[in-house]
């Protein structure tokens, strides 16, 4: 039944409601999907095929009687550093190969609560550190996208690149992602599917492994923007357990697609025009200030003048609370042992077999600017300037309602093409990182083609809690930009 993969979540949704397809038949399909492509494409770590057809069966009974949530019956994928109650949660990485959670995130169990069924959990760089998602424990994740004329292996962007190929490949109608410097909206942009990082606080982070915990936020990465409208409802919401949720209402995300844009001030920062721009960037940029432009909205340029500090204020930062957070896993308190005749020894087997060496490089750089000496020069100026980066969102704000970017300096590159020099991989976040750090939401929606025939993304970045201003805007640009393009592997090809 190989049209079930063309279908949106949405689309999925209201034929499982008005009974044209049974849950039953959604999951078989998927799961065969699954088993046929992700040899290849890697994106899962742990597969529930088996669970997932037996609530497959408690979900048409429940449409049957008329009953069930919002994704009753939608096949989705977790991304592996979401909590799952008793199914394998990784981070990615050897240290927690083998842990079995007793509890379930928040943002899993809403979406249980919501109907949804998960098919299992989704590869990502290890503890979400990096942009390429070739720094899991369990191997890299293959872009299910191809180079005009190659069969080379394209990164599918990071951290979430688990999440967004195997969305962008059929093989699940939705995913969740978790954005720390734009971890969702550069693997959406590099698989050509949308996801949006909500505003901080706006999605629990109880059961969420920590990276960065003034910078992690889960969100949505699906097919287009109605899809991340419906899951993002689902996800949202106040949540006592963790200290940073806000307790604001979650509106009704969907109402938000179609509603006119005319009079919307949308701000271009002339920061963002940097040096060494490729003309096929800014050519999509300026396409996206015209699909706006005609749709009603006012165009107005603006300054972001701290955005230049942006990328090593978020290094010294993340970094930081990094080194902090993994303190956690060293052979005593959590994760696999690694045995030594002394404490020391166990701590230093421990890590350092078990970390991966990006983790290990970010963990030795965060003690770095934490340590006597350096804790002023380094992570209290970066705090400073993170300070003046939100202010500069603040003060744009007040002369415009969102701000237009590119999601990405480029489109996927090859595995082999992906830099040896970790600061060159770091720079695949230069326009999503600001957002990050002033916890601003964005979204990003896939808007072309490079000329290598790769998939580019615009991004729209917005003020705190107005995620269906986003949605209103990015549902304009998806229908002006009619992305319909489908990637090489994907689950309704049988080539």
């Amino acid at each position: 039944m190989s049209y079930q993969f063309d279908l949106t979540l949405t689309q999925a949704r209201d034929a499982l409601k008005a009974k044209k397809l049974t849950a039953q038949e959604l999951i078989k399909s998927h799961s065969e999907a699954i088993e046929r492509l992700d040899g290849r494409l890697n994106s899962f770590i742990t597969r529930t095929l088996d669970q997932a057809l037996e609530k497959a069966k408690e979900a048409d009974q429940a449409l049957q009687r008329g009953e069930g949530g919002s994704l009753t019956g939608i096949p989705l994928g977790i991304k592996d550093l979401f909590a799952t109650h008793n199914v394998r949660t990784t981070a990615g990485s050897n240290i927690l190969k083998n842990f079995i959670p007793p509890y379930e995130s928040t943002v899993t169990a809403n979406l249980l609560k919501n109907g949804a069924i998960f098919m299992g959990k989704l590869n990502l760089d290890e503890f979400a550190m990096g942009s390429t998602n070739l720094t899991s424990a369990f191997g890299g994740v293959e872009n299910p996208w191809k180079k005009k004329g190659s069969d080379k292996r394209l990164v599918a962007g990071g951290s979430s690149g688990g999440s967004a190929a195997a969305v962008a490949a059929g093989l699940v109608l939705g995913a969740t992602g978790t954005d720390t410097g734009g971890s969702i909206r550069q693997p959406a942009s590099y698989c050509g599917i949308t996801g949006i990082k909500p505003t901080y606080g706006r999605c629990s982070r109880f059961g969420t492994i920590a990276f960065a915990s003034s910078l992690d936020q889960a969100g949505p990465m699906a097919r287009n923007v109605s899809d991340c409208a419906i899951m993002l409802e689902a996800m949202a919401g106040f949540d006592p357990k963790d200290s940073t949720s806000v307790d604001v209402k979650v509106p009704h995300y969907e109402a938000a697609l179609g509603k006119s844009i005319k009079g919307l001030r949308v701000g271009v920062p002339k920061e963002y025009r940097t040096n060494g721009l490729s003309a096929e960037i800014q050519a999509l940029w300026d396409q996206g200030i015209s699909w706006l432009k005609d749709a009603g909205a006012e165009i107005i340029e603006i300054s972001l003048p701290h955005t230049k500090y942006g990328l090593p204020t978020y290094y010294i930062a993340a970094l930081a609370e990094a080194s902090s957070n993994l303190a956690r896993y060293d052979g005593v308190r959590f994760s696999e042992r690694v045995p030594g005749k002394t404490l020391d020894e166990l701590y230093e087997n421990t890590r350092g077999t078990n970390f991966g060496n990006e983790v290990k490089r970010r963990i030795l750089l965060g003690t770095y600017v934490l340590s006597s000496g350096y804790y002023d020069a380094y992570y209290l100026r970066a705090q400073k300037v993170r300070s003046l980066i939100k202010q500069d969102f603040l003060n744009a704000y007040e002369k415009v309602d969102v701000i237009l970017t590119p999601t990405a300096p480029s489109g996927a590159f090859a595995w082999d093409e992906s830099p040896t020099d970790p600061v060159q991989v770091y720079l695949n976040d230069i326009f999503t990182v600001p957002a990050s750090l002033a916890g601003v939401p964005a979204l990003s929606v896939p808007a072309g083609l490079s000329s290598e025939g790769v998939p580019l993304g615009l991004q729209l970045i917005g003020r705190y809690f107005d995620e269906e201003t986003l949605i209103s805007a990015g549902y304009v640009l998806e229908q002006a930009a009619s992305f319909n393009h489908r990637p090489t592997l994907h689950a309704g090809v049988t080539a």
